[in-house]
């Protein structure tokens, strides 16, 4: 597929991948409204509803009050959503359209593809994420106890879930498939990955199972970066979220270079 594009296999124009990049950032930016503000708005009533409900009863974290611990969950979550949203909409779009092939007959290899594609589902993860905090934050006092691991954790995040819609839009082939993806598989593993609560106050089955959840680590190595305490140390958050990273890169990188499902 590289050969067909006119570049080697190993070749990475960043005038291709600019342009790309471009494109994709200008798709969800001139629906900012849809992308960006509906997401914080959804994100803040679960804030209100959550914090008003039980604040006074739930406590995870000693001398940290639920509303805080909350607020990081729920950012996190956006990311994660919104760059899964971003790439795999993206995508479903172009080969329903029919504006696919513009992009397989351009000079880009499947590496420069790859490296746009997720980083504007990072890019619009982020945004959401930032818009979530600032909307939310005088809700509660919230420390930085390790801030890079803050950074670390939102990057590392909305690059798996960039890189997994981009795995489900190429698999997909209408927008029902994207969407049943989203709520059968996205949804129940971000809601189940101690964002409204932490894995150590379930049972001891159910505890076992949340830590085969690659989007526990994720939510987890981020609070840790707010209030320094967490269900599991972050390094062993970094290393599972880096073999995940590792992972679903591989698949979407092989998918790209044998063309699956983008050359009909």
């Amino acid at each position: 597929m590289d050969s067909a594009r006119g570049g080697a296999a190993g070749s990475f124009s960043m005038q291709g991948f600019a342009t790309l990049l471009h494109k994709e950032i200008l798709r969800f930016a001139k629906v900012g409204v849809q992308t960006v503000a509906a997401p914080v708005l959804t994100a803040m009533l679960y804030l209100v509803i959550f914090s008003h409900v039980l604040e006074d009863r739930v406590q995870v974290f000693e001398g940290v009050s639920y509303t805080s611990f909350l607020l990081p969950g729920l950012v996190m979550m956006s990311v994660l959503q919104n760059a899964f949203a971003n790439s795999s909409s993206s995508l479903i779009q172009s080969k329903i359209t029919g504006n696919i092939v513009f992009l397989l007959l351009a000079p880009l290899s499947h590496r420069e593809m790859y490296a746009a594609y997720v980083l504007a589902s990072m890019l619009r993860g982020m945004a959401v994420g930032a818009g979530v905090f600032f909307v939310t934050a005088w809700f509660a006092n919230l420390s930085f106890a390790a801030p890079g691991w803050i950074l670390l954790f939102a990057l590392l995040g909305s690059a798996i879930l960039g890189t997994m819609g981009l795995i489900v839009g190429i698999w997909a082939e209408k927008f029902d498939q994207i969407a049943a993806f989203q709520n059968f598989i996205i949804m129940p593993l971000t809601f189940l990955s101690g964002v409204f609560y932490s894995v150590k106050s379930l049972p001891g089955f159910w505890q076992t199972l949340s830590h085969l959840n690659p989007f526990f680590y994720m939510v987890d190595g981020f609070r840790y970066g707010f209030f320094g305490a967490s269900d599991v140390p972050p390094a062993t958050s970094f290393v599972v979220v880096a073999a995940t990273l590792a992972a679903v890169s591989a698949i979407a990188l092989r998918l790209l270079a044998s063309g699956y499902r983008l050359r009909h």
